[in-house]
């Protein structure tokens, strides 16, 4: 239902910063939320952060007070400021969109990023 392009990602040592972007496009104004999720080597995927369309925020518990979600003012862009990076948030990070009256997602093709100790 649109189309989800991630980039920002990259490696980083223990403690540094990186801001994810994610740029929507294709049928926007159908997206009730947006969000992060993230899957390391050998673990289930764990959801990271959401913004829904009315701005409200929330954020998983192991990365609260080091991450935070926000978007542009046109709401095509979500972003993901991650601080004081640890290794293990090593991981490849995930766009999604939720949509209003359905329950599917879609899926951004994801962006590595990797945090050395």
């Amino acid at each position: 239902q649109v189309q989800l392009v991630e980039s920002g990602g990259g490696l980083v040592q223990a403690g540094g910063s990186l801001r994810l972007s994610c740029a929507a496009s294709g049928n926007i104004l159908r997206i009730n939320a947006m969000g992060w999720y993230r899957q390391a080597p050998g673990k289930q995927r764990e959801w990271v952060a959401t913004i829904t369309s009315d701005g409200s925020t929330n954020v998983a518990d192991s990365v609260k007070g080091r991450f935070a979600i926000s978007r542009d003012n046109s709401k095509t862009t979500v972003y993901l400021q991650m601080n004081s990076l640890k290794p293990e948030d090593t991981a490849v990070y995930y766009c999604t969109a939720d949509f209003r009256y359905s329950i599917s997602r879609d899926w951004g093709q994801g962006t590595q990023v990797t945090v050395s100790s």
